[in-house]
């Protein structure tokens, strides 16, 4: 097969996922690792298999690397501090029932 004729998978540049985790007690989905794969479907049953062994997790996401967009931390002050100003979106306002779950 030449190289032009070669896909991505074959050439074994396979696509970086982040693979999440959500386990059984939890309600947050969790950064537990990543893994390349040929595709989603792929990444997903590799996640399973690498990441659930132990039957310790309820959901996954696997998400493509390049299609994450992250601030940066060294943006911290600038991104972050604007909302200090602005009370109102501080819980304390707020009365919260008692029979509201997980607040």
């Amino acid at each position: 097969m030449s190289a032009e004729t070669q896909t991505p998978a074959t050439r074994g540049e396979w696509p970086l996922y982040e693979v999440f985790v959500r386990g059984k007690r939890g309600l947050n989905h969790v950064h537990v690792g990543s893994l390349h794969a040929a595709d989603d479907q792929m990444a997903i049953h590799h996640a399973r298999d690498v990441y659930t062994r132990r039957n310790e997790g309820v959901s996954l996401w696997v998400v493509r690397s390049s299609s994450i967009t992250a601030s940066s931390p060294d943006e911290k002050d600038p991104m972050f501090a604007p909302s200090g100003d602005k009370v109102y979106r501080h819980p304390t306002f707020y009365d919260i029932p008692d029979d509201v779950p997980h607040m």
